[in-house]
């Protein structure tokens, strides 16, 4: 039986890739990407040749099925997204599903994921925190977002640039405009930025100039150390 492993890929400099990650992909049978062209991108970048199968949220269903049978039979198999750690905000978590149910082993190697410089860079209490990946882009937002109102640990938000004045409104009517917060976007580019603020002055701040790029939101708590720190 094969194995199937989840390698991280770089957010957005290319070199921002382990040893190990080049090793595995230059040695597995099967490359599974999110985009193949993006992941062209990457593996020619580092001269890796690799058979490239298009594995994305709108065929996973399909595809996790086909993908177990054959590392069940014999061949070895990477996961890559687009960006970042394979099934954090992006597919990966129903391939992995089915291939423990067939009794294939699944090996996650650490690597590269934009939650954690984000949260790191915000300045806000991160030895406590929860990630909350995208929001709801309309129906249910505020209801997602008032649930969180009383959480006491820092908060850790995907969001995309068109979405980001919005999600700070909503958010300022809901935790109110003071509440501490940081964003970041195109980590590790360069024109990599991390914004600091209170969500009242970055709503202002990103409702005058848009941003661009990918974004990292992170929230400060209710918890006695984010209290301390305002």
């Amino acid at each position: 039986m094969g194995k199937l492993f989840l390698v991280p890929t770089p957010i957005g400099n290319l070199r921002d890739i382990t040893l190990r990650a080049l090793d595995v992909l230059q040695s597995v049978d099967i490359i599974l990407a999110e985009d193949t062209r993006q992941a062209g991108i990457l593996l020619k970048h580092h001269n890796i040749k690799g058979k490239l199968w298009s594995h994305h949220k709108f065929n996973e269903h399909g595809s996790a099925v086909s993908v177990a049978a054959h590392i069940s039979g014999g061949m070895s198999v990477a996961l890559i997204s687009d960006a970042g750690s394979p099934g954090i905000s992006d597919p990966g978590f129903l391939l992995v599903r089915t291939c423990i149910d067939a009794g294939i082993e699944v090996e996650a190697l650490p690597g590269p994921t934009a939650l954690i410089p984000a949260l790191v860079e915000s300045g806000l209490p991160c030895e406590r925190f929860c990630f909350e990946g995208f929001l709801p882009h309309k129906k249910g937002k505020d209801k997602k977002i008032r649930s969180l109102a009383a959480e006491e640990r820092t908060m850790v938000f995907y969001e995309s640039p068109f979405r980001l004045a919005d999600t700070l409104e909503r958010m300022s009517n809901l935790f109110g405009p003071d509440r501490k917060a940081s964003v970041s976007r195109e980590l590790t580019k360069i024109h990599a930025e991390t914004v600091r603020g209170t969500i009242g002055s970055l709503l202002v701040s990103f409702t005058e100039t848009p941003p661009r790029g990918e974004l990292v939101l992170v929230v400060a708590g209710t918890g006695p150390v984010n209290r301390h720190k305002e």
